[in-house]
């Protein structure tokens, strides 16, 4: 029988953990939080409001089972110890379970670790501790909050408008992408010229006129300034200088998430998945260790071990000129940022000598934590940088180029960022000052509208604004996918007609509270609680007091959304039809309604332009279209069938894999692999 209990949040956590520990440790999983707010009292929001918000949990359905399982163990156990993850929601979960299981202040202990390794879980308990009250409050403050909010603000959105939810961030990160899509729809595009001499081996761009900035705006000015070049220029200057290029910090959750996108095409929430993996634990040769360090972080700090450890290998590897130093953060922490960067748990266990352990997306994510980490202890890489400035007539023209002359940490780090060389002549050889040039041309550009959101920008967008934490930038960017919010077009998103709706309606009635400022400082407040610097309820009651009229006013004087026509007539009474919104899905009937109850059958439905039988149910692939008119391909069934496509199927499968092909740019190609034709 166990003597001492290790409660963790993950099944797999706990088997790696219990390898460490020995006979007189027993490891168990919580299976993540086992409770929740309940939906009882006012509006549901399982808080009464007017006790000073306290909260009534209840346990989590299908969980009554696994806690009688552990009230069994800590009857068996002389000592339990909370081993949950070392962050708030860590926090908070270890203190559902100290309330839940009824644990006592002299028989139980709360423990850290930021990595899964034996040495570092070994640790943590000679540095055990109790439960923090305050991080516990301020994600109980987040969670009573996100409650209201989403609650409140959704039955709003559902009533008045197509829209299905909303929330404290997520209508913040979607007013972002409708913001961004207005900027573009009012952008007026301008012409601009520029004006570029070639010569044999290197070209120069026109830059200022006698020394000033200059700007070409028309056809003709581009013209009378081509009418006053001769084809000598005469060398002004030769600026040679050596640079440092430095390496970017170890990565943190957004920068993870940011860099995981635009180099493995990974999605963030399948980046935060394959990494929670490498962290609680891969079965290797002869042992399961965790790989990385944990990801839910803010913070670039290494630990002092990791750091002697890396130099070491550095020199070992590379040589002692590649040995850098540890770069100095300027930004501000806070108790989120208590724990590591994201980095290897042992920089000997290079990406290589473990890649038959690992399926092909933990090596490909692996192996960038890994070299990213290595990387940013490596020296600067150095470049020397020349800038030529040739003048002709006053109108001074310049060349720019760049040479690595020490590659520094681009010695590990070249496979995710390189370094091109742009070689220029080296004008210390030439007899005289003057080039000539073999032709000069001017070329009509014309501005851009800012560019749509990718994954990663948005990422990017609301960490630099402040907003939300980067641990939930993953939800929050698949809600706004699931409930019809954004589509994604070339990998940027493009708000969709219910998207904009229900972020003006709610910019009409909660401007005040649903934007970024707001956001940012509700932020901020939470980390002041988490500080022990502020109360919660006092939080909780200002807000309220502001919050809740405003929901009032809404449901009074919100105007209520017309339903949508279909462009058909009611074939009993020719009315328009419409589409309506019931709880099992959307349904097309007659606007005409309670006068005529004519509802559109299935069966009339199918009778739509069929594409091919659907693949992944009874139903068959119809051609449709999206509120804003553009058409896709989905099933007749849905919503029970959530098929979908932009491209329109074949009705053929493809040789190779027998996936789907669908018509692409004029070609036949596979959904699925490189198969066209």
């Amino acid at each position: 029988m166990a003597k001492k209990l290790v409660i963790v949040e993950s099944p797999h956590k706990s088997k790696t953990i219990e390898k460490y520990l020995g006979k007189d440790y027993k490891v168990v999983s919580s299976l993540g939080h086992i409770r929740d707010l309940s939906t009882s009292g006012k509006y549901g929001f399982g808080v009464d409001i007017e006790n000073n918000f306290k909260p009534d949990y209840k346990i989590i359905k299908g969980k009554n089972k696994l806690v009688k399982e552990l009230k069994q163990e800590i009857k068996n156990a002389d000592f339990v110890y909370l081993a949950t993850d070392p962050d708030r929601e860590g926090e908070a979960i270890s203190w559902h379970l100290y309330d839940t299981l009824g644990l006592k202040e002299n028989n139980y202990d709360r423990i850290v670790f930021n990595e899964i390794t034996k040495n570092a879980v070994l640790d943590s308990f000679s540095k055990a501790r109790k439960i923090d009250d305050n991080l516990v409050k301020s994600q109980e403050t987040r969670r009573i909050l996100d409650r209201i909010i989403g609650f409140r603000l959704s039955k709003l959105m559902q009533s008045k408008t197509g829209g299905k939810s909303a929330g404290r961030v997520q209508s913040v990160a979607l007013k972002l992408i409708v913001d961004r899509e207005r900027e573009i729809e009012s952008f007026i595009p301008e012409e601009y010229f520029e004006i570029d001499a070639y010569f044999n081996d290197f070209s120069a761009k026109l830059d200022t006129y006698n020394h000033k900035k200059i700007e070409i705006k028309k056809e003709f000015e581009a013209k009378e300034i081509l009418s006053k070049l001769s084809n000598a220029f005469k060398i002004e200057s030769v600026d040679k200088k050596e640079k440092a290029k430095k390496s970017k910090f170890p990565f943190i959750t957004s920068t993870l998430q940011q860099e995981a996108i635009t180099k493995l095409g990974f999605t963030s929430k399948k980046t935060m998945m394959i990494a929670q993996k490498l962290y609680e634990g891969i079965s290797l040769k002869d042992e399961s260790v965790g790989l990385i360090s944990y990801m839910r972080t803010d913070s670039v700090r290494l630990s002092d071990e990791f750091i002697k450890d890396t130099y070491s290998y550095i020199k070992d590897t590379y040589g002692s000129e590649y040995v850098g130093y540890v770069k100095k953060s300027t930004k501000t922490e806070n108790v989120q940022d208590a724990h590591e960067a994201i980095r290897p748990t042992s920089i000997r266990r290079t990406p290589e000598s473990i890649k038959e352990y690992l399926t092909n997306d933990e090596y490909k994510l692996y192996r960038l934590i890994y070299y990213r980490a290595l990387a940013s202890l490596m020296k600067d890489a150095k470049v020397e940088a020349t800038t030529i400035i040739l003048d002709n007539n006053n109108y001074q023209f310049k060349a720019t180029g760049q040479v690595l002359i020490f590659d520094g940490y681009l010695k590990a780090y070249s496979i995710y960022e390189e370094s091109e060389d742009t070689i220029l002549p080296d004008f210390s050889s030439y007899k005289s000052n003057i080039v000539v040039s073999n032709k000069i041309e001017y070329t009509a550009h014309t501005t851009k509208p800012p560019a749509r959101y990718t994954e990663s920008k948005l990422i990017k967008e609301m960490e630099d604004l402040g907003i939300g934490r980067p641990s939930t930038y993953a939800t929050i960017i698949n809600t706004i996918e699931e409930r019809g919010y954004v589509n994604l077009e070339d990998k940027k998103f493009v708000p969709t007609s219910i998207g904009i709706e229900t972020t003006d309606k709610l910019q009409e009635f909660f401007k005040d509270i649903i934007n970024v400022e707001y956001t940012k400082n509700m932020e901020d407040d939470l980390d002041k609680i988490a500080d022990g610097d502020l109360e919660w309820n006092k939080l909780l009651s200002v807000f309220y007091q502001d919050f809740e009229p405003k929901v009032q006013v809404a449901f009074k004087e919100m105007k209520k959304k017309a339903p949508e026509e279909t462009g058909e007539l009611c074939p009993n009474c020719n009315s328009p039809l419409v589409i309506k919104q019931s709880k099992y899905g959307k349904f097309v009937a007659c606007s005409n309604y309670p006068t005529c109850k004519y509802i559109k059958s299935n069966k009339e439905k199918q009778e739509e332009k069929i594409i091919m039988p659907c693949p992944d149910c009874d139903g068959n692939i119809i051609e449709r279209k999206t509120k804003r008119g553009k058409i896709f391909y989905g099933c007749s069934n849905y919503p029970k069938c959530k098929f979908a496509s932009w491209d329109k199927p074949t009705g053929e499968r493809c040789p190779n894999c027998n996936s789907l092909l669908v018509e692409k740019k004029d070609k036949i190609k596979c959904v699925n692999c490189d198969y066209e034709r």
